[in-house]
């Protein structure tokens, strides 16, 4: 059961975390060059690390996206605030409260919004703003936590509530000279009251520093940015409720789209082989492997090797994404490996940020 002193029927009785920032490196787990390409404060998975893992990423594999630095956050003060106009009853909860309630297990890819940025440019000849990301922005995990909707629910939530905004603990990010807060993005009621979770275990432990201990948001099927770490707050607000998350960064904006931009909310499908960039392989045979998702499904995923031909890939294993495999007799020179699930297009619309590149990646190796 929820303890008394552990929800509040006012929100501004609850008890604020005892934080103590990380100086350097902006990211706490080891960063291994043979798993990761650091990127400032974010951290890409190398997709030949995820060869033999499994369905789930590990969490040593596990791509890092962070506005800032990982935060020290102490799991013993650290409380979790419902309030605002579209609730009845503001709770605070402490991770204990949370942990008592009714859980589930769910398995849902983590992707950023940027994932396959690089591409616009190297693929397509265009300039974006942004990490350059290969396709190793995304990670995919088993989380265990508390559906939205029943905490929602607990506090009350207002038939006329309309937005839902959760804020983050990670320091306030700052950009040429400009505050902009703590990260936050709102999400529709509707949304928070289907499938998003308030998680604390990723992949049968504890979540990790990096990955939003002591609680985060998981957001199946949207961009990675709405499933908030190191959740603090969430506001339930009867009008609409905005940050610059979603007015001025995750929107396209470019010649295909309307003058204020289209706003960025799922995912596209994407294909990746688990083989190192410009990868050089032995003559002879060989069985390539890859994952590949989508938020409507992968139904078949097709591999090309010489350029004008696609075959068929067999499935491994099926999940949040698709694990899959096809054989390959190499041949010496220099190659360019393509897969793709139903849908993906050779090339797609450009926007200056360089969000949702769906595109068939074309992957080159050199066979010796």
């Amino acid at each position: 059961m929820i303890s008394r002193r552990g929800v509040l029927l006012a929100a501004g009785l609850s008890v604020l975390p005892h934080r103590a920032w990380a100086a350097t490196p902006p990211i706490v787990k080891p960063l291994p060059a043979s798993d990761f390409v650091v990127h400032g404060t974010n951290a890409e998975t190398r997709w030949e690390a995820l060869r033999d893992t499994g369905q789930l990423t590990p969490v040593s594999k596990f791509f890092v996206r962070n506005h800032t630095v990982t935060p020290t956050i102490d799991p013993v003060s650290w409380r979790l605030r419902i309030f605002g106009s579209g609730v009845a009853r503001p709770l605070s909860l402490s991770l204990r409260d949370l942990k008592s309630l009714p859980w589930v297990s769910v398995e849902a890819l983590i992707e950023c919004a940027g994932n396959g940025r690089s591409f616009f440019a190297s693929q397509q000849g265009q300039t974006v703003s942004g990490t350059p990301w290969k396709l190793g922005a995304v990670g995919n995990a088993r989380w265990r936590g508390v559906p939205l909707r029943t905490l929602l629910r607990l506090a009350g939530v207002r038939r006329s509530a309309v937005d839902v905004l959760p804020v983050g603990l990670d320091d306030e990010y700052v950009t040429g000279g400009v505050n902009l807060g703590r990260v936050r993005r709102p999400l529709s009621v509707e949304k928070a009251l289907d499938d998003v979770l308030v998680a604390y275990e990723m992949n049968g432990a504890p979540l990790p520093p990096d990955h939003g201990f002591p609680a985060r948001l998981v957001v199946p099927g949207w961009i990675g940015i709405a499933s908030i770490k190191w959740l603090g707050s969430l506001e339930v607000s009867t009008t609409a409720l905005d940050s610059p998350w979603d007015t001025q960064y995750y929107r396209l904006v470019g010649p295909s789209y309307p003058a204020s931009g289209t706003l960025v909310t799922t995912q596209v499908a994407k294909s990746a082989f688990e083989l190192a960039w410009d990868a050089s392989l032995p003559a002879g045979r060989h069985v390539l492997t890859g994952r590949s998702w989508s938020p409507s499904g992968v139904r078949r995923v097709e591999v090309s090797t010489d350029g004008r031909t696609w075959r068929r890939a067999t499935p491994v294993s099926h999940g949040a994404w698709t694990r899959w495999q096809v054989p390959w007799v190499a041949t010496p020179g220099a190659h360019v490996l393509r897969a793709r699930v139903a849908g993906q297009p050779d090339e797609v619309p450009f926007n200056t940020q360089g969000y949702l590149f769906g595109a068939v990646v074309r992957h080159p190796v050199t066979v010796a």
